[in-house]
């Protein structure tokens, strides 16, 4: 699997929101729905996903988000933003049912690919009649142990040249970016005595210095301009700018420097 970030902003409005939930079906897909907010209805709009660690900008994602919501209710405010990330199977159906065959009481329900409030249900029926020894019909459909995934070649290359890339290549890779250049409120790596640095410099430019290398398999992480974090291209991981883990697999923080 892979890890899959997208994005969601709750704007409010004056016009008559309507009913029910909607996704688009053309490409880039966005999803419309309701909340009560303050008890009032606002307007949640999805989308602009695209796999965890691959840079973005905001321009690209709240900002597309922000100009869908301008194009149907003109006078829209955007209250709150916010992102996250799901893992995605090679053929987009759910892991669900035997963890291992040699775990025969340990099952895994996993790959919902952000339909986690319908796929988690289905993913708790089919367990729960694995546990008491009933026939569920649609079991063969998620097994958790298929192999046809791997027929998906062009997801299969993707993700084995990402990896491969983000463990080895690119730690041997010359960056191009400068300690100057880096901005107030911004970073990126940098290399210093042939060592890779992540550099975060503050809006007021106080450097946070941190080893850019995930600590859970070892990828090189990547920076994230919009939320100020360094995420892992190869499995989702999180960490803050000061080094903090945010998300797992990781669970352990960076090194940090003192420059």
């Amino acid at each position: 699997m892979y890890q899959s970030t997208s994005y969601l902003i709750a704007v409010e409005t004056k016009k008559t929101l309507f009913k029910g939930m909607h996704i688009s079906s053309n490409d880039p897909t966005f999803s419309f729905r309701t909340a009560l907010y303050d008890n009032k209805e606002i307007l949640l709009i999805g989308g602009m996903d695209h796999k965890t660690g691959n840079p973005s900008s905001y321009k690209d994602t709240y900002g597309k988000l922000e100009e869908v919501a301008k194009k149907y209710y003109p006078d829209s405010n955007v209250l709150f933003r916010w992102n996250t990330r799901d893992c995605i199977s090679l053929d987009k159906i759910p892991y669900i049912g035997s963890f291992s065959s040699s775990m025969p009481n340990m099952f895994v329900g996993t790959g919902f690919k952000k339909w986690g409030m319908t796929l988690s249900n289905v993913a708790a029926n089919i367990i729960v009649d694995k546990i008491c020894d009933n026939h569920n019909r649609y079991e063969y459909l998620f097994k958790s142990t298929r192999l046809k995934p791997i027929k998906n070649h062009d997801e299969f290359k993707n993700m084995v040249i990402q990896s491969t890339n983000s463990l080895l290549l690119d730690k041997f890779k010359k960056t191009n970016m400068s300690f100057d250049e880096i901005k107030n409120n911004s970073g990126s790596i940098i290399e210093i005595n042939n060592e890779k640095i992540g550099i975060y410099k503050d809006k007021n430019g106080k450097i946070y210095a941190v080893k850019p290398i995930c600590t859970h398999l070892g990828c090189l992480l990547s920076w994230n301009d919009i939320d100020k974090t360094w995420d892992c291209p190869c499995h989702g991981s999180r960490f803050n700018f000061d080094g903090t883990n945010l998300y797992d697999p990781a669970f352990k923080n960076l090194s940090f420097y003192d420059l």
